[in-house]
């Protein structure tokens, strides 16, 4: 497993990480015991950096993880995320709520200090707040958070909180069906020694070639309620991609595969080898996924006609429609 720095934070983390919303809610059932077994499968194939928020289940996919690094003692960074437990104002994003948002995070992963923690895809305005910034400084000095960063829905939020002289990590939607933060915002992050987390990195599944028009999700899976936005930013589901076109898309990102690898293997090895990007957060809701998911991180550099096909698809496919949005 490739290792890399996790931006201003200092720390080496594995260049596959772990998301875990799956592991709270929106993705269908996970049994803990089914999520646990995803934790330990993925710390075997050598990833150290796992992602939750406080709203993943409401808390739970925290707990999960905290049980977990309680009984296995494996030395993992753990980020988290936290802001969508109020009502999305700028107003909201205060010193006191912080406080007691960091508090229920510390008491479900088990810990004094966490380790990184990421405003959550906020209102625009927050990423332009001096205050904001002042009160996640004011909790690294109380030792209640280690790290922050800030999680963003676009690119314009992302370059806004790069120029923070405080923020350690910015983390994006970014896979092979969403380029747009190769053209300013990884520069601006390498230039300014901030990491990139990488999340969505395979679209919600597309990019593994597993769905087809007949493909039917979970009531309570995001890939059926969530298509249009209703329940928040459309982005975060298929990267914004009609699902229709997606599926047209995925067929011909398939047929560029390097022989001996999966979709999912080549989708999650062109986002981790791009420069500047510290870690990849795909999703696992099985132990055969999560060992899949970890293996991309020791791929040798992909070809160069793969590259180029991916820049292909996007051009003619996708741009047109999502470009501008994010």
């Amino acid at each position: 497993m490739d290792k890399r720095t996790l931006g201003r934070t200092g720390r080496t983390v594995s260049v596959i990480g772990l998301g875990t919303w799956q592991l709270g809610a929106d993705w269908g059932d996970v049994t803990e015991s089914d999520a646990t077994a995803v934790l330990a499968a993925s710390v075997e194939a050598g990833v150290t950096f796992f992602d939750t928020a406080d709203v993943y289940g409401d808390g739970r996919s925290e707990q999960i993880i905290g049980h977990f690094l309680e009984h296995s003692g494996a030395d993992i960074t753990v980020a988290t995320k936290m802001g969508r437990r109020a009502e999305q104002l700028p107003e909201n994003y205060v010193l006191e709520n912080f406080r007691a948002w960091t508090e229920r995070s510390r008491r479900n992963l088990g810990t004094e200090t966490l380790d990184l923690v990421q405003l959550h895809c906020p209102p625009s305005a927050v990423f332009e707040s001096g205050e904001v910034y002042d009160a996640l400084d004011t909790l690294v000095d109380e030792g209640v958070i280690a790290n922050y960063g800030v999680s963003v829905e676009t690119c314009e939020q992302a370059l806004a909180a790069i120029a923070r002289p405080g923020i350690a990590t910015v983390q994006i939607i970014l896979n092979a069906f969403r380029l747009k933060p190769l053209d300013e915002v990884l520069p601006a992050a390498r230039a300014a020694g901030v990491g990139i987390i990488a999340r969505v990195p395979l679209a919600s599944g597309l990019l593994t070639g597993r769905y087809t028009r007949q493909t039917v999700f979970a009531e309570n899976d995001h890939r059926n309620y969530n298509r249009d936005g209703s329940a928040f930013d459309v982005g975060e589901t298929f990267s914004g991609v009609d699902y229709e076109t997606g599926l047209s898309a995925a067929s011909e990102f398939a047929a560029l595969v390097p022989e001996g690898l999966t979709p999912a293997q080549a989708a999650l090895a062109w986002v981790a080898q791009i420069d500047g990007v510290s870690s990849v957060i795909p999703g696992a809701r099985s132990v055969k996924q999560a060992e899949g998911n970890a293996s991309a991180g020791a791929l040798p550099a992909l070809p160069i006609e793969f590259m180029e096909g991916v820049q292909s698809i996007y051009d003619r496919l996708l741009r047109e429609s999502i470009h501008e949005r994010w």
